[in-house]
């Protein structure tokens, strides 16, 4: 399966309608709360935190916690 647009190869039709929003724009997964949308359910899930609070990643090294893997990991680099 392969992107018309841009050649990019996929293993299912699954991944290659996922990697077409990334040039129609499309964004089907809507927050209720605030109405933000996102091409991904994942980025909608990390999106929802920010009303919710939740903090599901804690640093092993102090007290603080965080919405996202990543945003730990950048912290993570602060303790070197």
């Amino acid at each position: 399966h392969a992107c018309g647009d841009c050649g990019k190869a996929f293993r299912d039709g699954a991944a290659l309608r996922r990697h077409r929003r990334t040039h129609t724009g499309e964004k089907p997964f809507g927050c209720t709360e605030c109405g933000k949308s996102f091409r991904a359910s994942s980025s909608l899930v990390i999106h929802r935190r920010i009303h919710t609070g939740e903090k599901p990643y804690p640093c092993s090294r102090c007290a603080k916690s965080f919405m996202s893997r990543s945003s730990l990991m950048k912290h993570l680099r602060t303790h070197l």
